[in-house]
């Protein structure tokens, strides 16, 4: 059945694309993010309805269902976009001898930069590619939070509000969580089928980020290839494409959403010899991917001022309040329809009825939002050392400073940067009541290496560049605009909650407004290198380019989380090979002190054991799924609502110490104490109870 249900899920992906050649013009860049924007949708939908219809773990249902969800959406579209079909395989021919002609007529010079980047990618998609499929999802929030909701969704048969142990089970919003089930049934019970949506989501944004600077440069190929080659390679996005981290996912939301704006400002004429005019098609696909956005995670929420201001220049600026009035209405109307179909069924409204908020329960809100700060003054200065806090965090030799030489570079790189913080009483390290993790202007090494920021492209090339526009020396209408939507979501990170050293995932978004600043580099004649001498200029965009590119690769080939060979890192700590590493040792990599017990749980524990989970907020309860992810597990300390009896059909009770006290007859898994002292969350004492005289064992 397994080949069936792939079978099936390769043709959904090709009806897709089918459909799409209905929706989007004749572009291929268009066609993909149309088809990845359809895909979600109908997905999405469909793992709402099977919700409430207690088939979300419906293997056969899920398999027939999305391609009816797929129709009618289309359906409605191509109602509305009139288009023509139109073949992708002869378009794909097409644009590859584009590609060729291109690259034959650049220069010597630009013909090195591009070759380096394209080599580089070349090499990191294949590495990428090959953790993606043969190394387990280790992530904190996933064996905490997310994948822990999906395996109890599975098991329930729905998504309905049930009460997990960690707070964001039930308060995170759902729609990820379909299309992870979705791959997850479709492949046969495939572990890293979890990631599918996440790797797919790297590449999706780096084909949005080349369309739009095509649309922004006017389909300029050796702008929009060298952004779209530089946001590949920006360390903190990179290393999202192999993780099940939901930043990434929003993200190629976020440039679908920008994409369909920045056409909507500069459509192609759809005839040859007639005047640009608008296509409210890309009003109605905005409208999609920002319901879907919104739906994904609330920290869409903080990037509402950015998208604000990019509409003002794609939509509202227009020859007369008339148009300007009837392209808004259009707009509303299209976000309105996308906010009722995909952001209010994913659990915003569930949380009011439960909590009181839409986010989740005051303790949640008090430890990671504005609430922490306590009066507005506060959260003005806190905010105000946060926004320096992260400025000082984006000038670091990312991925280069995982080696013990590149660790000693960036520190002296950066002396100048601790002296003026010193002159100036900033107190950045010193002030920590609005920090998760105290501000330290040399990071540990467990929070660069998984979490880094934009490396050498961010100051070597995004911030100088975005530093020109925004004094006038470099005028960009574009850009300015670009400019202020980057500052508003940088400000909006640092005010909206403490300072926390992990935070690199979050300005990927930021991120993705900044690259497009690289495009200036070949559409600005002050900035331009296509242009005739200027060796310094050309030789220190060389440089950089050469220092992002290995950047990029070190940031892979020494990520502790998921090493393609075993290292010792530069604090001392040896790390195995991803690849040879055993599931649990892999999957407790953030908290090595509790593989131990863990293990022996994993040894002592019949994979088919019902087991009642007595643990914290804190603890790691997807690897207790086991390596088939076929135990059952019932959480019974459900976050802030106190212990729960011990359910009958338990057959095994893992519990912590601290939560339910030990008896004669329990088992002490143990737990690492020499690593104590160097967790950023120690482990918990673990136990475990049979529960059954006829429960089976391993041993």
């Amino acid at each position: 059945m397994t080949l069936i249900y792939l079978l099936s899920f390769f043709l959904f992906i090709l009806y897709v694309g089918q459909l799409s050649t209905r929706i989007a013009r004749r572009s291929l860049t268009e066609w993909w993010l149309t088809t990845f924007l359809l895909g979600v949708g109908s997905v999405i939908l469909t793992g709402f309805s099977l919700s409430a219809l207690y088939l979300t773990a419906n293997t056969p249902v899920w398999a027939g269902s999305v391609f009816i969800t797929a129709t009618i959406l289309s359906g409605v579209l191509s109602r509305l976009v009139k288009q023509e079909r139109f073949s992708v395989v002869p378009l794909i021919r097409e644009r590859w001898q584009t590609g060729r002609e291109w690259f034959s007529g650049l220069s010597g010079y630009s013909r090195f930069l591009f070759a380096i980047l394209f080599g580089t990618l070349a090499l990191l998609a294949v590495t990428n590619l090959l953790l993606v499929l043969f190394t387990v999802p280790n992530e904190w929030d996933s064996m905490t939070g997310h994948l822990n909701r999906v395996m109890q969704y599975v098991q329930r048969g729905t998504m309905r509000h049930f009460g997990g142990t960690n707070w964001n089970i039930d308060t995170y919003p759902k729609s990820v969580c379909t299309l992870q089930i979705y791959s997850f049934l479709m492949t046969g019970h495939f572990e890293n089928g979890f990631k599918f949506i996440h790797h797919l989501s790297y590449w999706t944004a780096i084909v949005a980020v080349f369309g739009i600077v095509q649309r922004i440069g006017q389909n300029r190929l050796s702008a929009s290839f060298f952004c779209a080659l530089t946001y590949a390679l920006l360390p903190d996005f990179l290393m999202q494409s192999l993780t099940t981290e939901t930043d990434i996912v929003l993200t190629a939301y976020l440039s679908v959403l920008l994409y369909m704006l920045f056409s909507y400002r500069n459509a192609e004429p759809k005839n040859v010899g007639t005047p640009s005019q608008p296509d409210s098609r890309y009003l109605y696909l905005a409208g999609m991917a920002f319901g879907i956005a919104f739906g994904h995670k609330i920290t869409f929420a903080l990037l509402l001022p950015s998208v604000f201001v990019i509409m003002i220049y794609t939509v509202f600026l227009s020859p007369s309040w008339a148009i300007t009035v009837g392209r808004t209405w259009r707009l509303a109307a299209a976000i309105g329809i996308g906010v009722c179909l995909w952001t209010l069924p994913t659990g915003y409204l569930k949380n009011i009825e439960v909590f009181g908020h839409p986010i989740g329960p005051p303790t949640a809100l008090k430890h990671q939002s504005v609430e922490r700060a306590g009066s507005l003054s506060n959260l003005l200065e806190q905010g105000s050392r946060n926004l320096v806090r992260y400025g000082y965090d984006h000038v670091n030799l990312d991925g280069i400073r995982n080696l013990a030489i590149g660790a000693e570079i960036n520190h002296t790189m950066r002396k100048p940067l601790v002296v003026l913080e010193d002159k100036l009483h900033l107190r950045l390290d010193e002030e920590t009541d609005f920090s998760i993790q105290p501000f330290a202007f040399d990071r540990k090494f467990v929070f660069y290496n998984a979490n880094p920021y934009w490396g050498v492209f961010g100051f070597g090339l995004i911030l100088p560049l975005l530093v020109l526009v925004l004094i006038g020396y470099v005028r960009s209408t574009p850009h300015f605009f670009l400019a202020i939507a980057l500052l508003l979501h940088f400000a909006a990170l640092s005010y909206s909650a403490p300072y926390d050293p992990f935070k690199g995932r979050y300005f990927i978004e930021t991120g993705l407004f900044g690259i497009m600043f690289l495009a200036l580099l070949f559409l600005h004649p002050r900035t331009s290198v296509d242009s005739p001498g200027r060796m310094i200029w050309k030789s220190y965009v060389g440089l950089i380019t050469v220092l992002g590119c290995l950047s990029a690769i070190l940031c892979i080939f020494f990520n502790t989380r998921d090493l393609p060979f075993a290292w010792t890192a530069p604090d001392g700590r040896a790390f195995q090979s991803a690849f040879q590493s055993d599931r649990i040792k892999q999957m407790t990599i953030g908290r090595p002190d509790t593989y131990i017990p863990y293990k022996r749980f994993d040894e002592l524990v019949p994979d088919s054991a019902t087991v009642a989970l007595a643990t914290i907020n804190d603890d790691y309860e997807y690897p207790l799924y086991g390596p088939h992810l076929s135990r059952r597990l019932i959480a019974i300390n459900p976050f802030e609502k106190g212990l729960k009896p011990i359910p009958k059909e338990a057959d095994y009770l893992f519990f912590d110490k601290s939560v339910i006290k030990p008896q004669p007859g329990d088992l002490r898994l143990g737990t690492d104490t020499t690593l104590r002292a160097a967790m950023i969350v120690p482990a918990e004492d673990y136990y475990l109870r049979k529960l059954k005289k006829g429960a089976g064992s391993k041993e």
